[in-house]
């Protein structure tokens, strides 16, 4: 299972990340996992090359994510090769096609609607359930205090992400408590492009939260 570095710190996921000196760079502000991108329409779409370049570079305690959107098995197959056992799913992939990947652990993204979180949490194939506000990269927000309602039932550790920002993650993270956090947008610059300072900053107020 993957974990945050330190017992009671909150999983702190960088996604959408372009180059070896930003995963660097996330990996020295305190994050746990890296995702690269494979989603053709995203503008953090790169190449395997690029990504395992980048994966390649991480120490043990970083875990690489790989996220793919509406993918076929042999787009997924191509990662198997090299050390990415982490797989997230961020399209319209069902229970079908989840139980036929083989040797990948699976992150199931969604947007943030009650039934769609009570249907993956009773899907024994999604080991991590990433709840956002939009399908994945767009920066959106949704009411956390309806997810707060809902933890008591859920099971399958869940990461918060959508519209997450150093501003505030903290306040999130203490209405919901979730098992961990992803950022994508809420780090950049522009739509695409990370900015090296916000990423310290959003690790360093996820951590600072934790103390508290």
């Amino acid at each position: 299972m993957i974990s945050p570095a330190k017992k009671n710190q909150t999983w702190i996921k960088i996604c959408g990340i372009t180059s070896v000196q930003l995963a660097e760079t996330a990996v020295q502000a305190g994050a746990d996992a890296i995702g690269v991108v494979f989603a053709e329409k995203s503008p953090r779409l790169i190449d395997m090359d690029l990504a395992q370049q980048i994966v390649n570079a991480l120490p043990e305690t970083v875990t690489p994510v790989g996220l793919f959107q509406n993918p076929s098995l042999e787009g997924i197959s191509g990662s198997r090769g090299w050390n990415l056992p982490w797989i997230q799913l961020h399209g319209d992939e069902d229970e079908a096609f989840i139980k036929r990947i083989e040797d990948h652990h699976i992150i199931k993204g969604f947007q943030f609607e009650p039934d769609k979180v009570r249907r993956w949490n009773e899907f024994p194939g999604v080991d991590v359930l990433l709840i956002d506000g939009t399908s994945g990269g767009g920066g959106e927000s949704f009411p956390h205090e309806q997810l707060a309602e809902m933890m008591s039932e859920i099971e399958t550790p869940v990461v918060l992400a959508g519209g997450l920002t150093p501003d505030n993650v903290a306040e999130a993270i203490r209405i919901i408590k979730p098992f961990g956090v992803d950022v994508s947008s809420g780090v950049e610059s522009s739509r695409g492009v990370k900015d090296a300072g916000m990423i310290r900053e959003f690790c360093a107020a996820v951590r600072q939260e934790d103390v508290e």
